[in-house]
Parts: structure tokens; C-alpha cells; sequence
């Protein structure tokens, strides 16, 4: 999984401007293998269909990844014809790597792609794209799957995408509602740091890439789309399904163990921070509070069963005791590394050492509800003791949670979490121009470049711009030990010697 994406947070979402030209502000990307038969009449379509109904300037790319038929001299023809259209030969097949290559180095500020057959029917393409170039959202998706939608497929196909959507949503927890439908479309800036954190170079590109930013917490919008199936799709569809199950259990375990770093995907409250300036709420209380109580409702069953196990052997104060302090530890491990997001093993001593702290207070008061208990009565029944604990736990839950985000896990300016406790310095660099070849298999230098963030207000200013040079901070614990690397060097189109085993497609 990749992890070196430029650090820190993205800017605020803001409108695009109207007025911006010689810029296309959508670049829609057509990725073909073999499609010499229907690339022409589907750019022709796509073309006469935005110049009736897009109100701004566009782009058509087709993404030509290692077509052995004559799909890069159609796609030539396509370019010398419409004005619009722009064409790239990639040597190495792979959808995921086409859409990463020339995404990567386009300059439209709205960037989509769209299958070759054209499934979806194109009135849908202007509402995919206005939330994006509005500000609202960060990526949008078009939907087969909802309520509104109309589709014709065979059962086969119908079956396997509604059985991968329920995988995606038991396995990865996704909330979209279609990760497969070949109509999507994202801002550039979020692509900017989005796309070198997605490993896949196939099929599950764009399912890996959704389920990175909604767990980042970006804004997806979804489109409901009229979509017909193409009898002729080339998809295998036993391979893909075996791949994308892999990529599930690859990205479900990066998620697990927390190894990708989604802070930076992260964007401020409402479209300027100043706008909206939330007092007196803690940030990530909801979340801590859900994280919390899970994690206390398992440490509570944990702790019942280890009361009654100790209880076989052992007076009530004695099980009490040993049942709090085995579950206590646990549970400071849990909330530490679920609830309040710190990882590594940095303070992990203090951490258990201040929840011991925790466990003796809990100690105090379920121990003194038991001698309550005792005290009213000689021979109290089991399902008493329990009782009694279980409502002497929920207080000590409740006054648990307190002392562990106001002490043991305190976030102030991001001090609960080691690596957001480094300090920051600048880099500064200069982003390279991507070569591609043609057809003809010649270098071919795009006219665009890539560009810096969008317009910013007036004092805010997340980037520091300087004619092509770009400033990023960057964490210094990262640019010490080597580990950081400049962003522009994964938005490097892939070379026609860079070979990747085992590339199924």
C-alpha cells in the first residue's frame, strides 16, 4: 500500500471560477485495449454531446494502455480531427494505471473517466461533475444501484454486482452504493494526494480509491444513472472478481492496521474555516464516543465472563479485582488504538500506567457497591452481584471516558497522537513535465502541465505559490529519516519499461 503521498491536510473547497480560459475544466478519460471498433463513434458521441450541453471548456483523453489492434491510429485520427480530443499511448495495460497516469498529469481542475461502450447514458455527466466544480463535493460516482436508477443487465451480472457491493460494505464498512460502475469523476486536488496513496493498477482502482476517501472522511456525491449493458464487454469477469476480492483483504488490512496516512485527506469545516468557527465543540467527540462504547460494551461482557470464571475459585472482592485488572489493560489498549487513534508504541507504558490509574477508581467503585451489597445482605445471589456490578460498571464507563480523552489521551493541537507532535518545515519544489509517446511510439510532451491548488481567499493560504514552484510542508521526522518524498514524483506517468508482475490485465 502506498504511503508516500505529499503530507498535510488539503485546502478548503472552492468554486471554480467561470471565466478561466484556455484551461479545459474537465478532462474526461476514456481508458481503451483493443476497442478499434467502437472509440471512434464513442468519442464522436461524447464530443458532439458536450459541446451541446457542458457549459465550459473540455478536454477528451483516451488513454491507450498497450492496444495491439489499431486503437492508438483511430485514437490518433480522433485527435488530428476534434480539437478537443488529446491522445496517450501507454505501454503496460492496467485500467487503474491508465486513469493514475494521465489524471496525474492533467491540468483540468475536474477530472472523470467513462468506459468506452458508454453504458451510462451521457445526460448524467453534467450533474456528475457540478457538485465538484461547485465546491460541495470531492469525488462523485454514478450509481446503477439506486432507487431511482434504470438499468438493463442480465441476472448474472446484476447478481455479482449487488453480491461485491454487500462484500465492500461487511468488509470495508463502505456507505457508496456502486464501486464498479465505469462513470466517476474527482477534483484534481484531491486526486493530487488521493491517488498515490492506490496501490491497484487494475479494476479495483477505483473501489480502492472510494474507500480510501470516504475513510478519510471526503465528500462523495452519487449520481443515479440509466445504464444498459454491453453484451460484447471484454471483462473477465471470475478474473476480476478473484483480484478484487484480493484488493479487499489488501486495503481491509492497511485500514486494520493503520498503516496508510488518511489525516491527509482530510478537509476543514465548510468552505473556510473562518467561516465557520465551532465553539465548544470537541473535535472527533462523536466518533470517540462511538469508538467508546463499543469498545466498553465488549470490556464489559470481557470482564463479566472473567468475573465469573475467577468467581469459581475465589471470593467476589478477589474475582472483582482480577477480572477489572485483566480486562482494564485491554481496554486501554483498545481505546488507545480504536477510540482516540494513537498508534505506534511510543507512551504506550504512560498510557497503561494512567489506565491502571483509571482501574483503581473503577476498582473503588465496584468494589464499594459489593460491600454495599454485602452489607445489606449475608448471602447475596449471584445474579445480584451481577446486577449490582453491571450498574456500578456503567457509572465507572461514563467517568472512564472522561479521565481517558481529558488525561490519559488528551488532544490538544493534536498532542495525542506521536506523529502529529513533530515539527514542520518547508520543501520546496518544482514539478517535472510527464512524457508520453504516441502511437508512433515517439516522446510526446503534453501542453499542459501540473498545476498548483485552486484560488484561494485572501489570507488563506495553504500553499505558497511562485511561478512553477510549488511550497508543501512537510513533517521533519519524515524528511529526516528519508521517508519522504516529493508528491510530484508519484504523479509520474508510468514507463513502457516499468513492469509489474503478475499484471492481469
Amino acid at each position: 500500500m502506498r504511503t508516500d503521498s505529499s503530507p498535510g491536510t488539503l485546502p478548503a473547497r472552492e468554486h471554480l471560477p467561470a471565466g478561466n480560459a484556455g484551461t479545459p475544466v474537465l478532462d474526461v478519460v476514456i481508458p481503451v485495449y483493443n476497442e478499434e471498433k467502437d472509440l471512434g463513434p464513442c468519442v464522436v458521441r461524447l464530443h458532439d454531446h458536450l459541446k451541446r450541453t457542458f457549459p465550459y471548456a473540455f478536454r477528451i483523453t483516451v488513454a491507450d494502455n498497450a492496444s495491439t489492434d489499431t486503437t492508438p491510429q483511430v485514437a490518433q485520427r480522433l485527435e488530428a480531427e476534434l480539437a478537443e480530443v488529446k491522445s496517450f499511448r501507454l505501454e503496460q495495460k492496467g485500467r487503474g494505471r491508465a486513469l493514475r497516469t494521465v489524471w496525474s498529469a492533467s491540468d483540468a481542475p475536474i477530472l472523470a473517466y467513462m468506459d468506452v461502450d458508454l453504458s451510462t447514458d451521457l445526460n448524467a455527466l453534467l450533474p456528475l461533475v457540478a457538485p465538484l466544480i461547485s465546491g460541495h463535493s470531492d469525488l462523485a460516482i454514478g450509481s446503477r444501484l439506486a432507487r431511482s436508477s434504470r438499468v438493463v443487465r442480465g441476472a448474472k451480472r446484476e447478481f455479482i454486482s449487488r453480491t461485491y457491493n454487500l462484500i465492500l460494505r461487511g468488509s470495508l464498512q463502505a456507505r457508496f452504493s456502486d464501486a464498479q460502475c465505469g462513470f466517476k469523476a474527482i477534483r484534481r486536488d484531491v486526486a493530487q494526494v488521493l491517488l498515490p496513496l492506490v496501490e491497484d493498477t487494475g479494476w479495483f482502482f477505483d473501489t480502492e480509491m472510494l474507500v480510501l476517501a470516504e475513510r478519510a472522511g471526503l465528500r462523495i456525491h452519487e449520481v443515479p444513472v440509466d445504464w444498459v449493458d454491453d453484451p460484447n464487454s471484454t471483462v473477465h469477469i471470475v478474473k476480476t472478481a478473484t483480484d478484487d476480492l484480493k484488493g479487499v483483504w489488501r486495503v481491509g488490512k492497511a485500514l486494520t492496521t493503520g498503516a496508510l496516512p488518511l489525516d491527509r485527506l482530510t478537509r476543514p469545516f465548510g468552505d473556510d474555516p473562518r467561516d465557520r468557527d465551532v465553539q465548544d465543540v470537541p473535535k472527533g467527540l462523536a466518533r470517540q464516543l462511538v469508538g467508546f462504547c463499543v469498545v466498553g460494551g465488549l470490556s464489559t461482557l470481557f470482564y463479566l465472563v472473567l468475573y465469573s470464571l475467577f468467581r469459581e475459585f475465589s471470593g467476589s472482592q478477589i474475582a472483582n479485582a482480577l477480572a477489572l485488572l485483566v480486562s482494564a489493560v485491554a481496554n486501554t489498549a483498545a481505546n488507545r488504538r480504536l477510540t482516540f487513534g494513537v498508534r505506534g508504541r511510543g507512551g504506550a507504558v504512560r498510557h497503561q500506567a494512567q489506565g491502571l490509574v483509571v482501574f483503581g477508581i473503577g476498582l473503588a467503585l465496584t468494589s464499594g457497591s459489593l460491600a454495599a451489597l454485602n452489607a445489606a445482605s449475608s448471602d447475596p445471589a449471584h445474579s445480584t452481584e451481577l446486577a449490582v456490578l453491571i450498574a456500578a460498571n456503567l457509572a465507572a464507563t461514563v467517568l472512564r471516558f472522561l479521565l481517558f480523552r481529558a488525561w490519559v489521551f488528551p488532544d490538544r493541537d493534536g498532542s495525542a497522537r506521536p506523529e502529529a507532535s513533530q515539527s514542520t518545515v518547508v520543501a520546496t519544489h518544482t514539478p517535472s513535465s510527464p512524457t508520453y509517446t504516441t502511437g508512433g511510439h515517439q516522446p510526446y510532451q503534453p501542453q499542459y502541465q501540473p498545476q498548483g491548488p485552486f484560488p484561494q481567499r485572501p489570507g488563506h493560504q495553504p500553499y505558497a505559490q511562485g511561478g512553477t514552484t510549488t511550497t508543501t510542508q512537510f513533517r521533519a521526522g519524515e524528511a529526516a529519516d528519508g521517508t519522504w518524498r516529493d508528491s510530484t514524483m508519484q504523479l509520474q506517468p508510468v514507463r513502457p519499461h516499468d513492469t509489474e508482475p503478475g499484471e492481469p490485465r
